[in-house]
């Protein structure tokens, strides 16, 4: 049977996906206008707050509204219903219409915004272009009846457990024999209360990163058919993989940077870019950082990339760009809106299986500034 969850429930199940502690220090994310506490039947993805966007959730009764980037960045001085920023406030409270931010975390997380764009540019072989956080790694043992080993080994490989260098799924598993006694007011799925049982379980090992911990724990606990899970977690001194702004990778095949500049063009739907370097010269290995991007071309150049892709490119970075024999292509801040699909169907899977009777899709209105005449 489908439940409408409270918005707590959506955005818990949100942040399992794009964390809030992934977040760059003092970024203004989380919720910023309007409750959660409050059943939800439709939630909007969408780039930017606008006012055409509240005026689209209000006629599609949105509940709940998840951003990119916050409506409320700088200190408010005042709020008049007469201002633009004030009747978005106005009409957020109105309509009952909680907005949630998800800025750098959603940069950041793995499927998020700069993942998007790589997708999108079609790089393989990726790496983190800016480190900013480190995993930590953890270690979970868990005691099942081995009749359920299958399915709970599946649903933790499922979740992101056991993945280790280009391997998905690790485990290690050993036969045993657990002991229980049902007590008064257990309902056992196996057993009778009173009575001390002896079953044959399996013992299942297992790594994760700390970041996953939620969903992996939830997904084995649903997995697993006893009323009590029995179950182990370790912290390791390995630590995970590194998580940050920015991606790195390689074009299947070694393009122009006019080719390549075309290529941007039509993967993330824009009519004009701003090229830096040669047109003529080659480039396979590209850095991509969604949104303003200016202070990592250092990075990207030490990382060894051809071309850095990034946004809102200024006068004098770009001749430093030109100094250190990088190529840049800026299409603007404006491409970070692949979020919109992406967070879309991400949620949305979700909260299917979670059996969450919620729609949520993208905004419609075009929330770019810029026309080119």
């Amino acid at each position: 049977m489908k439940k409408n969850p409270n918005g707590f429930e959506v955005i818990q199940l949100f942040e399992q996906f794009s964390p809030k502690s992934y977040a760059v220090e003092g970024d203004k994310i989380g919720l910023q206008i309007g409750s959660l506490n409050k059943k939800i039947h439709h939630v909007m993805i969408t780039l930017d707050v606008t006012e055409e966007v509240i005026d689209e959730a209000v006629e599609k009764k949105i509940d709940l509204i998840i951003a990119h980037h916050p409506p409320i960045f700088r200190p408010i001085k005042k709020l008049t219903t007469d201002s633009t920023y004030g009747r978005i406030l106005e009409k957020c409270i109105k309509h009952d219409i909680a907005v949630y931010a998800a800025h750098t975390n959603l940069d950041i997380a793995n499927g998020g915004v700069n993942d998007l764009l790589a997708a999108a540019l079609e790089l393989t072989n990726l790496d983190v272009l800016v480190p900013t956080y480190e995993d930590t790694m953890k270690k979970l043992v868990v005691f099942v009846p081995s009749s359920h080993e299958k399915a709970v080994r599946e649903a933790l490989g499922d979740a992101g457990a056991g993945h280790i260098g280009n391997y998905s799924h690790c485990s290690f598993s050993s036969s045993g024999e657990g002991s229980f006694l049902p007590l008064e007011e257990a309902d056992p799925f196996i057993g009778k209360t009173g009575q001390l049982e002896l079953v044959k379980e399996t013992r299942i090992e297992t790594i994760f990163p700390e970041s996953l911990q939620k969903k992996i724990i939830n997904a084995m606990i649903k997995a697993h058919p006893y009323e009590e899970v029995a179950y182990d977690i370790f912290r390791l001194e390995k630590q995970g993989p590194s998580l940050g702004l920015g991606r790195i990778g390689k074009l299947k095949e070694e393009l122009t940077l006019q080719e390549f500049a075309e290529h941007v063009k039509k993967s993330l739907n824009v009519e004009r870019v701003r090229m830096v370097g040669d047109p003529s010269s080659k480039v396979k290995k590209v850095a991509v950082l969604g949104g303003d991007g200016n202070k990592y071309i250092q990075q990207a150049k030490y990382k060894g990339a051809d071309v850095y892709v990034t946004g809102d490119l200024y006068f004098h970075v770009a001749h430093d760009a030109l100094m250190l024999d990088l190529n840049v292509i800026d299409p603007g801040h404006h491409v970070e809106k692949v979020m919109i699909k992406g967070v879309s169907t991400i949620l949305g899977d979700m909260c299917k299986e979670r059996n969450y009777d919620v729609n949520v899709f993208g905004s419609t209105v075009d929330t770019n500034p810029f026309t080119f005449v």
